[in-house]
């Protein structure tokens, strides 16, 4: 029998740190370190992910024939120097915290590595140790999973080594990178820039800016690409420096970005969210999917392809790939659901093996991500033994049993805590790790934000809809199984709206609950394939309520990372207003708990 070849792919010290190992090419285990230390966005160096991984495969360290990590620090060292150097003296003070980290530690990147793998395996083997490019790591993510044997792959993100906007071309296992843009001018940073101007926290903050656009008007579109960003027919632009600090300063935005719109930033902890912010939102969102589809429209052009891949921050942005599939510039369009820096982890691994060792690509019915769901699962054995320790009250039911009377809640109004199987891979929950409502009460967005994720009440809710029903409820032409495309909700389920000042509460359609105010929804899509007992979940509530979706959000609250382990469940269900916490094949109703167990959950966390 053959002997297994390992690939570990690593991502770190920026944010989102993870790790994924393949197995003879195929990804085996694909986590991020943050669902283990508990800490959103954690950027410290992968050693929980490596420990799961190594222990739920059953191999050393020693085992592992490669370890790539996800970019070149030298590279990027390189940049912040040349950037030092082209904006001094402005940039004096950034640059002297920066070069402390990276004189300390960063520079001398492979050392590190090595060190922190010895606390796996003492002598390690250095020479196992490969650094891939930053946006070749991203479009790798996103090409070699994909289910096309060619495809144009567009990368766009804050910035990697240099680059902030790649289009590259993959056959096969070959894959090319031919044009960039490169840093300071960054669609991602720009985008930032008004996360950061709108109040909301740099690199988590974005999607609560998507979610906040369409309570607005773009009113302020021309005047940014007037005065802020030169945008070319083929999609590049340039970025006028004059406006921003993020080269040089500590925050993103200088001076004369806030005269330029005539209001300071938001405070963060400020309550006030007037319209000002809300137009600002979509002015910024507007001018982000003008530049993404001038690209998507340049790209096909260029190659006479059908197919198309995302990755990169960027690619994050729902509704703007919503407007790429309805821009018909190809055929068939595919994101990868990690796009972040995690998902540079998957994409070195995939780009070791394909690229460096030349192995051929297998023929998929579907992307080779098993529906993301690539992290950790745990038996019912298991988690009796946690619940019983914690001092829960349980239920074991049937699968039958356990699937009817958790739709039986859900149409009753009931919030639930869902979790099982494997935990998902990238920022989505997607069926393994969700908290479900019902679609239909127009009550369930404030009740789950306010009460369960505690954040702010204009946060949309995304639908979990069976994949062959979508069509009837979405205008959407293809399948959305990783929640990363928004469509319309379709006209026979919207109702007219009144007259007058928008009112968030107001009912659009017959499934307020998910229904966004521009009328739009961020799909999922269901397929018994990939996610049997979800799927068997939305049937049952389907059967009952003649509704085939149920409300589709992260199990966690508001600056904490979705829940791992039946522990983090457990205490998220005590500290939240959820009534049902359905785990495996335990099902926890909230009154039955002794009330001791109940915690003030939301102080344990940073605020996002």
């Amino acid at each position: 029998m053959a002997k297994d070849i390992y690939i570990l792919g690593l991502s770190a010290f920026y944010h989102d740190s993870a790790a994924v190992l393949l197995r003879n090419g195929k990804i085996a285990w694909a986590v991020q370190e943050e669902r283990f230390t508990r800490i959103k966005h954690d950027a410290a160096f992968p050693h929980e992910s490596i420990k799961f991984i190594l222990k739920s495969e059953g191999i050393s360290l020693n085992d592992i024939e490669y370890i790539a990590f996800y970019d070149k620090p030298f590279l990027k060292f390189e940049r912040l120097l040349e950037t030092a150097i082209a904006f001094a003296p402005r940039g004096f003070l950034s640059f002297c915290q920066s070069m402390t980290v990276w004189i300390k530690e960063k520079l001398f990147m492979k050392s590190l590595i090595i060190n922190e793998l010895n606390k796996f395996s003492d002598g390690f083997d250095k020479n196992k140790i490969l650094f891939g490019h930053h946006h070749k790591s991203h479009a790798a993510s996103a090409f070699f999973p994909s289910p096309f044997e060619r495809a144009a792959v567009v990368v766009l993100d804050g910035v990697g080594e240099w680059s902030t906007a790649t289009v590259s071309y993959g056959d096969g296992n070959s894959l090319v990178a031919e044009r960039e843009i490169k840093f300071p001018h960054s669609l991602g940073l720009l985008y930032t820039a008004f996360t950061f101007y709108c109040g909301f926290k740099v690199n988590s903050g974005e999607y609560k800016l998507m979610g906040l656009a369409p309570y607005g008007e773009p009113i302020f579109a021309d005047k940014i690409k007037q005065e802020l960003i030169d945008i070319k027919e083929d999609g590049s632009f340039w970025v006028n420096q004059t406006y921003f600090s993020y080269c040089y300063g500590l925050k993103m935005i200088g001076p004369r970005f806030e005269e330029l719109f005539g209001r300071p930033a938001r405070e963060a902890d400020d309550k006030n969210l007037d319209k000002f912010y809300m137009d600002i939102a979509a002015s910024i969102q507007a001018v982000t999917e003008e530049i993404v589809l001038k690209i998507v429209c340049h790209t096909a052009k260029q190659y006479e392809v059908d197919n198309l891949c995302l990755a990169g921050g960027v690619a994050l942005n729902c509704v703007a790939n919503g407007k790429i599939l309805e821009s018909n510039f190809f055929k068939k369009v595919w994101v990868q659901p990690a796009s972040g820096d995690a998902g540079g982890a998957l994409g070195v691994a995939l780009d070791l093996w394909h690229t460096y060792l030349q192995k051929p690509r297998l023929p998929e019915t579907f992307d080779s991500m098993s529906g993301a769901y690539l992290g950790p699962e745990f038996e019912d054995e298991q988690i009796i033994e946690v619940l019983e320790k914690l001092g829960a009250v349980y239920h074991t039911k049937s699968d039958a049993d356990l699937v009817n009377e958790t739709a039986m809640a859900l149409s009753g109004g009931a919030a639930v805590g869902w979790f099982q199987g494997r935990m998902e891979f990238g920022p989505r929950a997607l069926g393994n790790r969700s908290i479900l409502g019902d679609p239909r009460d127009p009550s369930t967005q404030s009740k789950l934000n306010l009460k369960i994720k505690f954040r702010e009440s204009f946060r949309p809710f995304a639908p979990s809809v069976l994949q062959e029903e979508y069509k009837n409820w979405f205008d959407l032409n293809c399948d959305s199984p990783y929640m990363l495309f928004v469509g319309g909700v379709s006209h026979t389920h919207r109702i007219k709206q009144k007259s007058g000042p928008l009112d968030i509460n107001q009912a659009r359609s017959s499934v307020p609950a998910i229904t966004h105010v521009d009328y739009s929804a961020r799909v999922q899509t269901v397929s018994s394939e990939t996610n049997s007992r979800y799927h068997d979940l939305i049937s049952e509530f389907h059967r009952l309520t003649g509704c085939p979706m149920v409300v589709n959000t992260s199990f966690n609250v508001r600056g904490e990372p979705i829940v791992q382990s039946p522990e983090d469940a457990f205490r998220c269900f005590m500290g939240t207003n959820l009534d049902l916490l359905v785990i495996g094949n335990l099902i926890l109703k909230k009154p039955e708990q002794n009330p001791r167990l109940k915690i003030k959950y939301i102080d344990k966390f940073s605020l996002d």
